[in-house]
């Protein structure tokens, strides 16, 4: 370079804090490349790029997370928190001493009156612990003993962003890394042709009445982008650019790829940008992606009786029944953590026929997912959940009818289920009111949840940490509790 010029260029202060950014360049790569190293906790769990075995800090009973994630809170009262006295409450208002000034959404506050909808559907038992289940659900009911149904949990957030983002980040306030995005962080994953973080989104049923989800939900936050989840689409590519453009094979896309990370590395030896190694990373992810996603994605070697057992719709790509098969085609191929989102179950209105539908897409895929998982001896070690943000309110939002009514937003209590990965099936846990309005008996908050799901994974919520801003963020915040007994002894 003309020393003229290069004088000129050191000038500038742009040159000088990407100069002074070098200065610290190998620890940033160092921290991609083994994150534990700047853990506040010498014991957090290391990832590699070298698929070298974490660090667990105490033995796991899963290796991976199936999450069936009902966007749009899907109603407890209708599904699985059975409450017959509230057939005496029909359309009466909700007694103050239950609501207890608790703060509602201002789609119902200014109603006059908060009437009381017993559920239209009949519930009846099933399992060797009589868990009360709703005729809209046979086939979860079908697998009663193997999942633990959760009739406590609860949240702050009373509206769909915020809750879901709580849920998946541990935050209500955007930027925070997502569960998946954690688990990346601190168990890396054993396939190297996948991300370690998958997510699906399934087609909303018909009618369906839905909220926006955004791409932040399963984003890396401020930790690496390697760890962001991957959302495979339905139609087309499963990634975008997946395949090679017109013209350009396999060994000149290699050669692409090689010339593109030595200039990547150059600028890497530059500026130390932690980022940079990311997206060299990423780019050989996506070019092992082009031969192990089709593999993925093509069902045709799935026997008949797998197919029948999630049903017709499984044929046909991005629908539930179809991403719940490809979940248990990712958990043998090893990937960590998938997330299938199903949305449409925002009923504010119409309750009874709009959740009708939604059931019936989800029902018999969510139960398959749990025998096939089981009946391939993969059920132990994979932790199996299943539903939303929060739940239903009891009140009607709306006119009030003897077969139709709506429900608002309730996050004081809702309901989950979860199976194998060490999980205790055949067991109800927790109890709520006769209004299904708050908890009675053994709370499970949303904090909880997420240290008991790293706790299955080997994993300390408390020391699973990530320094950012001078600050050792983690999942959990300064909360959360591991639900110890809802695992297996």
């Amino acid at each position: 370079m003309n020393p003229l010029a290069q004088h000129a260029l050191q000038q500038t202060r742009r040159y000088f804090f990407g100069q002074s950014a070098a200065g610290i360049g190998s620890a940033a790569l160092a921290s991609v490349l083994n994150p534990g190293l700047l853990s506040a906790n010498n014991n957090a769990p290391v990832k590699t790029s070298f698929g070298e075995l974490p660090s667990l800090h105490h033995t796991p009973t899963a290796k991976r997370v199936i999450w069936l994630f009902m966007a749009d809170a899907p109603s407890q009262l209708d599904l699985y928190d059975y409450k017959p006295k509230l057939a005496e409450y029909f359309d009466k208002d909700l007694p103050e001493s239950v609501r207890a000034g608790q703060r509602i959404t201002t789609m119902t506050s200014g109603q006059s009156r908060l009437p009381c909808a017993p559920s239209v559907f009949k519930f009846s038992q099933h399992g060797e612990h009589r868990a009360w289940i709703s005729e809209l659900l046979p086939n979860i009911a079908s697998i009663v003993n193997d999942i633990c149904i959760v009739k406590t949990m609860n949240t702050e957030a009373i509206n769909h962003d915020p809750a879901i983002t709580y849920i998946q980040t541990g935050s209500q306030l955007p930027g925070r890394p997502s569960m998946g995005s954690w688990v990346s962080y601190g168990l890396g994953s054993p396939n190297k042709d996948l991300p370690s973080f998958v997510v699906l989104h399934s087609r909303i049923p018909g009618g369906a009445q839905t909220q926006a989800l955004f791409s932040r939900l399963w984003g890396s936050g401020f930790m690496s982008t390697r760890h962001a989840g991957v959302a495979l689409r339905s139609a087309g590519d499963p990634v975008l650019y997946l395949s090679n453009p017109s013209g350009v094979d396999a060994p000149t896309r290699r050669r692409m790829l090689d010339g593109l990370a030595e200039l990547n590395q150059d600028r890497l030896n530059v500026v130390g940008d932690p980022e940079i190694a990311s997206r060299i990373s990423q780019y050989e992810m996506a070019f092992r992606m082009q031969t192990s996603v089709p593999d993925l994605t093509d069902i045709s070697d799935e026997p008949q009786s797998v197919l029948d057992l999630y049903g017709p719709e499984v044929k046909e790509p991005g629908t539930f029944a179809y991403n719940c098969l490809l979940a248990r085609r990712m958990a043998e191929r090893g990937v960590p953590f998938t997330q299938v989102f199903l949305r449409g179950w925002d009923h504010h209105g119409g309750l009874p026929g709009a959740i009708r539908g939604m059931a019936a897409a989800c029902d018999r895929p969510s139960a398959a997912l749990v025998q096939d998982l089981k009946q391939r001896g993969m059920l132990d070690d994979t932790l199996v959940i299943w539903g939303g943000e929060f739940g239903r309110t009891v009140y009607s939002q709306g006119t009030l009818t003897k077969d139709n009514y709506g429900r608002d937003h309730h996050p004081r209590n809702y309901t989950m289920w979860m199976a194998g990965g060490g999980i205790k099936g055949g067991q109800v846990y927790g109890e709520t009111d006769d209004f299904s309005y708050n908890v009675v008996d053994k709370p499970v908050h949303i904090h909880d949840l997420n240290a008991t799901i790293l706790h299955t994974l080997g994993v300390n919520h408390e020391q699973l940490t990530y320094r950012f801003q001078g600050r050792d963020f983690r999942l959990t915040d300064v909360h959360g509790n591991v639900v110890k007994d809802i695992l297996r002894s």
